[in-house]
């Protein structure tokens, strides 16, 4: 077995249980009390990373989980003081969902790192590394580790040699890991091969990979991956594993054992953390929290490209209309508003833009509407698509107006002074601004219950 692998070094590993394998199961609904009891086995184990922030987390914890993001980050830097942490930065949209000024870009990595973050895997929606730049000048300003990812998609746009190209520009620009990042689990084994063998032979950092198990075929793509010569694969403990998740951790590491690219991870290590995640997986599926549709395996993503968290958000929008019969028509519909759109890739918020439009398109005529983020994303405000613009589809959309084709945020104002003032009366530190900014309709109301509670609990002890 041992002639399959190209290299003998030992894959890594990095494990989502605190982010992305809740984010993708749990409606990213884990609570810190629930982190904090495993974090001493959890730093025992030897990772690569724990990726533990960014992507829905921040947004998460201040809308439905009372709990301060930022004071998240550093209760698990303290609990966690052996192990890089890693967040999910959504390059030039940071955390948030439009375009933010430099200034705010700067503030929010440095304060990141700050607070406790090692590694930022930062990506564009539409893989435009114009709206990377800012964020990966900044991670390494303030000595973080930049891994630039590439949101990894098919089309006749995206080959293999478009995804080598963009990872050379990345390792030019500063990239210190290279990430693939297959969020819908469309990367076959045999492409994943391909794709590491390629990328192995023209970058020189460590190339790191991410997949969830929604097709099916998450374990299969690894160990592809693994004898291509990846240097990183995310997994997630096996109670937060499989479906919409990432495959599990204990399966890979014991696949992997007695070969080249044994990880070197204790199985034993392992379990004593995951009898801890199994019995919070236990008390979330009670509290409803974890469906059974998360968990299942459905190669439909493979014809339709729909992401988990995707398909919840067509579901829940028909469900509004009354119209939830008509589920198979508007996944029928994406590829085709998709190609009309320049195929981007759907990810966050592409997969948002293109869901939405195929609903209208379903609901109400093709194209006899479009949505606001529709019209800006054929506009050009989200950065360059990929592919050729339908061009009879976008004159719909904006009319005679000329889509912007620099860089999006170079259009922008600094913006920290003015946010600073805006929210001088609610804001106490420079990262309750940055909250404010990103999510102006949840964090002042969460700081006002959050200074509330403080005083309170002050007045509690003064009595």
């Amino acid at each position: 077995m041992n002639e399959l692998f190209s290299t003998d070094t030992p894959l890594c590993i990095t494990d989502t249980i605190l982010r992305d394998a809740h984010q993708s199961q749990a409606a990213t609904r884990m609570r810190l009390e629930d982190m904090l009891p495993a974090c001493e086995a959890l730093d025992e184990i030897g990772y690569w990373s724990l990726e533990c922030w960014g992507g829905a987390t921040f947004d998460a914890c201040m809308r439905f989980l009372n709990e301060d993001p930022w004071e998240r980050l550093r209760a698990l830097r303290k609990a966690l003081p052996h192990t890089r942490l890693q967040m999910l930065l959504r390059g030039q949209n940071l955390l948030g969902y439009r375009h933010y000024a430099d200034d705010m870009v700067d503030a929010f990595c440095g304060r990141s790192i700050e607070n406790g973050i090692d590694v930022v895997r930062i990506f564009d929606a539409l893989n435009d590394i114009r709206n990377m730049e800012a964020s990966i000048k900044s991670v390494k300003k303030y000595g973080g580790v930049v891994e630039a990812a590439l949101s990894y998609t098919t089309s006749p746009v995206h080959s293999e040699e478009y995804f080598v190209e963009k990872a050379v520009l990345l390792e030019q620009m500063g990239a210190d890991v290279i990430c693939v990042k297959d969020m819908a689990n469309l990367l076959l084994p045999a492409d994943a091969y391909s794709l590491m063998r390629k990328l192995k032979g023209k970058v020189s950092v460590p190339i790191h990979l991410h997949t969830h198990n929604t097709t099916g075929t998450g374990a299969m793509i690894y160990m592809a991956a693994a004898m291509a010569g990846v240097d990183i694969v995310d997994c997630a403990l096996s109670p937060f594993a499989g479906g919409t998740s990432q495959p599990a951790t204990e399966s890979i590491v014991a696949a992997l054992e007695g070969t080249p690219r044994s990880t070197g991870l204790d199985l034993r290590k392992l379990q004593r953390a995951a009898v801890h995640f199994k019995s919070v997986a236990t008390k979330m599926e009670e509290e409803g929290l974890i469906s059974s549709k998360v968990l299942r395996v459905d190669p439909n993503t493979l014809l339709y490209q729909v992401p988990g968290g995707m398909l919840s958000n067509l579901l829940s929008q028909l469900k509004e209309a009354g119209a939830e019969e008509k589920l198979e028509k508007v996944l029928e519909e994406v590829p085709r508003v998709r190609k009309d759109f320049g195929y981007p890739p759907l990810v966050t918020p592409t997969s948002q833009i293109v869901g939405s439009q195929a609903v209208l398109n379903v609901l109400m005529g093709r194209y006899a509407t479009f949505t606001k983020e529709s019209k800006g994303l054929l506009g050009g405000e989200y950065g360059e698509l990929p592919g050729t613009v339908n061009e009879e589809v976008r004159k719909k959309a904006i009319g005679e107006s000329e889509p912007i084709t620099c860089r999006p945020a170079d259009l922008l104002e600094p913006e920290l002074e003015r946010i600073k003032q805006q929210y001088s009366d609610i804001a106490k530190t420079e990262e309750d601004v940055l909250s404010c900014a990103m999510f102006p309709q949840v964090a002042p109301e969460f700081i006002r219950r959050r200074d509330d509670l403080l005083v309170h609990e002050i007045e509690v002890e003064w009595v």
